[in-house]
Formats: C-alpha cells, sequence, structure tokens
C-alpha cells in the first residue's frame, strides 16, 4: 500500500511540473528548459541556501539558477520553518509565485525533534505541524519533510548517547505515529530522513519504522551522505545497494550533497566528497525515482557547479 502511494504521488509530482512547464510566451519557454517532466527534478531546499530576501526574491535566484522545484520552508517568508500561526493568504502566494516562475513546490520544511526529552517539545511540535499539514495543499504539495529527532535538547541534529536506548524509540515512534496520524487527517505525506545524529540513523531503522507505523502517509527522504557510520565508508558500495533494497520503493524525496569522513552526516556540497553518486544516481534509476533531487549543504556561489554536477551523474546513470 505504501509503494502504489508512493507512485501516486510521484505521478502527482510530475503532473505539477509539467502544468508549470506548460503554456506561456517567452519565460514560459525558460520554464520549459528548467522543468523535465520525464526527469527526476534538480531542485534545492530554497531556505537553507538563498537565506536572505523576499520569498519572491529567493525564487527569483532558484530560478536565475535553472532549478526546476524547491524544498519551501515558512522561513522563505519570515517565519520559523513550523509556525504557531500561517498567515491565511501565505500558502497560495507561496504557489503562485513560484508557479509564475515555473518552479515547482517539491516539499514543505516540517522537521522538530521527534524524540526531544520534554515531551512538551514534542507536542508543540506535533501542533504546529498540524497548522503546515493543513495549508500544505494550498501550496501545491503534498509532501513535508521531518526528522525522527535526537535526545539532545538543544539540537534535533546532534548525536545523543541515549538515541539508542528502547524509551527513545518509544517516545519516537509514539511521536512519529501521532505526527502521521495528523499527515493522513491532512492528505499529506511525511517523508523522514534516516540521519545519523537521530535515532533513525541506517536503513534499516527507517525499514523498522516504517514497517511499525504502517500508513502510506509515512514516506523516506533519502540522503545517502547521511548513512555512514564510523568505519563505514570502505562498505560504501554495499550500504548504499542495502539502503535501497530496504527502503527503494517508499523514498518521495531525495537530497544531494556529500561527505568526506564518516561518523556524522554529510557536510559537503554534491561533487565535493567522497559520495559514489554514479552508483547513487544509478539505484535512482534502477529503483524508477522520478522525482525531486534537492540540492543541500551549499552556498549560492556553490549552486552552479553542484547543479551541473548532479545532472551530468544523473544524465550518465545507467540501469
Amino acid at each position: 500500500m505504501a509503494a502504489h502511494n508512493t507512485n501516486r504521488n510521484r505521478r502527482d509530482f510530475f503532473r505539477l511540473a509539467g502544468a508549470l512547464a506548460a503554456g506561456g510566451t517567452a519565460s514560459g519557454q525558460d520554464r520549459g528548459k528548467a522543468v523535465e517532466p520525464e526527469s527526476p527534478q534538480i531542485g534545492i531546499l530554497l531556505a537553507t541556501t538563498f537565506t536572505t530576501g523576499t520569498l519572491e526574491a529567493r525564487l527569483d535566484a532558484a530560478k536565475a539558477y535553472g532549478l526546476a522545484c524547491v524544498q519551501m520552508s515558512m522561513a522563505c517568508a519570515g517565519l520559523p520553518d513550523l509556525p504557531d500561526r500561517i498567515p491565511a493568504e501565505l500558502p497560495s502566494r507561496m504557489r503562485r509565485e513560484a508557479s509564475a516562475r515555473g518552479i515547482a513546490i517539491a516539499s514543505m520544511t516540517g522537521t522538530f525533534n521527534m524524540c526531544h526529552p520534554d515531551p512538551e517539545h514534542r507536542r508543540a511540535g506535533l501542533r504546529r505541524l498540524r497548522t503546515l499539514a493543513e495549508v500544505c495543499p494550498q501550496t501545491g504539495t503534498s509532501f513535508i519533510h521531518v526528522c525522527t529527532g535526537t535526545r539532545d535538547p538543544n539540537s534535533m541534529w546532534r548525536y545523543h548517547p541515549d538515541n539508542s536506548s528502547p524509551e527513545s524509540w518509544r517516545d519516537m515512534a509514539a511521536c512519529v505515529r501521532e505526527a502521521t496520524g495528523i499527515a493522513r487527517q491532512a492528505n499529506v505525506v511525511l517523508a523522514f530522513e534516516p540521519e545519523m545524529s537521530n535515532v533513525v540513523d541506517s536503513a534499516r531503522k527507517a525499514r523498522h519504522l516504517l514497517d511499525e507505523v504502517g500508513s502510506p502517509h509515512l514516506n523516506v527522504t533519502m540522503d545517502p551522505a547521511n548513512l555512514f557510520h564510523a568505519g563505514e565508508l570502505p562498505r560504501m558500495k554495499e550500504i548504499l545497494d542495502e539502503a535501497f533494497a530496504l527502503l527503494g520503493k517508499d523514498i518521495v524525496l531525495c537530497h544531494a550533497k556529500d561527505l568526506d569522513h564518516d561518523g556524522e552526516a554529510g557536510h559537503k556540497p554534491a561533487g565535493q566528497g567522497v559520495l559514489d553518486y554514479d552508483r547513487y544516481m544509478r539505484l535512482l534509476r534502477q529503483y524508477q525515482f522520478r522525482g525531486p533531487i534537492l540540492l543541500h549543504g551549499l552556498t549560492v556561489e556553490q549552486v552552479p557547479g553542484c547543479l551541473a554536477f548532479v545532472r551530468a551523474k544523473l544524465a550518465n546513470a545507467r540501469v
């Protein structure tokens, strides 16, 4: 059922991308070049690279670099990623302004610490997630990117030794289950990311969580640069192949960044580390992934080079 839902949502993404590419004059021709409905779309996490300016200015920058899609964040409109309240006109404004530039909104940022040691922190995150989920369809996407969190009370991206405890898994899984219920009610899909610093820090644990929750409203964001524990880089082929064997049919979003050492999440721009992008792209082709590959962890100046790198690796990928 989850795989069926994944395929349906991928088709929805392509219909949106195709609609954005259709019809227009000279600017419409530009949109046609930026959006390739038959291939995975290459986009970017808008708020983390284009860190200043209005929503419109950031979208202008994404268009100028030829990016086909974005992971949108409420931070692009001067709000927290997960605000307590979202102005009524903002979601439709996001969709309208992205569409006017031929850019698809691939996903929304909805991360909060689902394993925070304070239950009230988790409850507040769930309340804010509901606020985002309820307006998410108005932005033009049905995907929300989330993370499973950590016991670290100050950063959801910092490892904590208690992450591996049964209590941490219990609290995280309960929070994910409730979040998935919110997603079901809003008719959206959560995509969580296996990440070295989080409770779900491997493809195997991600598979376990998917099976435990058992909902078509919970899928996966794949970022291979975040999968390598200390000493595992020499096993890169094995770890990549296993990750896709376990999760390939449940992947709805992909990130594109890199790493230069194992033992923590990668923080290098795509093409500037040791990640085997040839294999990564071949696996995406093998598992028939069709949409969005989102650049991450890069500066504005690095966008052209990283975009060209990922495009070339994707074009050369053969199953």
